[in-house]
């Protein structure tokens, strides 16, 4: 099987599921596939995550939603394709697609943790259209095997997501600065970020956020009411090519979100030698953080834990720099060849 598409509800929003499929897109097509990446419709605010693409792309509706005639064109978009592997990236677009196969094998991707599929519809919907796809993919071991067994998968298959880059220069984990990345939007929980930070107490350090969203008014008050205002630094949204220098001027990374899949910010982190404190709300989170080697996990929500965390890795540098070091090796198995040959592994179990 060499021809390979990846369909995205958009496939060029900013956000987790477009830059995995753009970055495995162009893995594969380097290694002789033939690559497509498919938006179901067209994003309003897009994104060039490739700057020179070897694969295809394409869209079935050229407006922001999933509108008349769309099923019409993506029918004929796939016949057009020649027969491969179609991975379907979230539970909207196997519901869109999983009736369009016509020659290709269908593969079901879940970009989510099992524990936050648990509380919303996509359980659901995994439970009732995963099954009768030909492989369905999770980002972990565990969330992997609590699907098979609770929503009765017989086709579970786990490959994680894959680094974008590697970088030769780490941090040297002298600047007092912690870093919180992604979008400034509820699920995240900056405030929460803000409130351990707060409490961890420490005058001389800064906590950086790096991202837009609609809650950045909301976070700013926030600081304000913590009294850590003057520490806090809203930095907005940073282009890749410049995250780098903000990896290598940090010292720690932090993560206080309500739920993650596989959080590629701290595989990113970890590549550059920093330790990093998180709420352990999934399995990816678990399989990026070895508590206590490369990091600290605390109890989903406990703020005061993460504060703790905080402020034991801001007192202790030569603990931050162990960690560091074991962190970045642990990242090695999230660069993106190990990932394609997963991938190539599930191609290979497919075709047979």
């Amino acid at each position: 099987m060499n021809t390979v598409a990846f369909a995205c509800m958009d496939a060029d929003t900013l956000g987790g599921i477009q830059r995995v499929s753009h970055t495995l897109a162009q893995g594969l097509a380097r290694r002789g596939y033939d690559v497509h990446v498919i938006g179901l419709h067209r994003s309003a605010d897009p994104v060039d995550y490739i700057e020179d693409p070897a694969y295809g792309r394409h869209e079935i509706n050229p407006g922001p939603r999933w509108r008349w005639g769309a099923k019409k064109r993506a029918h004929t978009l796939l016949d057009a394709i020649p027969p491969g592997l179609l991975v379907m990236t979230s539970p909207g677009v196997v519901t869109r697609l999983s009736g369009l196969l016509g020659g290709h094998r269908g593969i079901g991707q879940y970009h989510g943790s099992f524990a936050h599929a648990r509380g919303t519809w996509h359980f659901g919907s995994v439970r009732a259209l995963y099954g009768s796809l030909d492989q369905a993919v999770f980002l972990s071991e565990d969330d992997a095997w609590r699907f098979a067994e609770e929503a009765l998968l017989p086709n579970t298959w786990h490959i994680p997501n894959p680094l974008p880059g590697w970088p030769h220069r780490v941090s040297p984990l002298t600047g007092k600065r912690v870093l919180g990345v992604g979008r400034l939007a509820g699920v995240k929980r900056f405030d929460r970020l803000i409130s351990a930070f707060a409490r961890a107490a420490r005058p001389d350090w800064e906590l950086h956020l790096i991202g837009d969203g609609p809650d950045a008014d909301r976070l700013m008050l926030h600081a304000v009411t913590e009294g850590v205002s003057q520490q806090v630094t809203f930095r907005g949204r940073i282009p890749a090519g410049e995250m780098p220098a903000e990896y290598r001027a940090a010292s720690l990374v932090a993560l206080s979100s309500e739920h993650e899949g596989l959080p590629l910010v701290l595989g990113e982190a970890a590549a550059f030698g920093l330790p990093t404190v998180a709420f352990d709300v999934s399995g990816g989170v678990r399989a990026l953080i070895d508590d206590n080697r490369t990091g600290v996990l605390v109890p989903p929500g406990d703020v005061p834990a993460l504060a703790a965390a905080l402020g034991d890795l801001m007192d202790d540098e030569p603990r931050r720099a162990a960690m560091g070091e074991a962190a970045r090796e642990h990242a090695s198995a999230f660069r993106l060849e190990p990932i394609l040959d997963r991938w190539e592994h599930l191609f290979a179990h497919l075709s047979r």
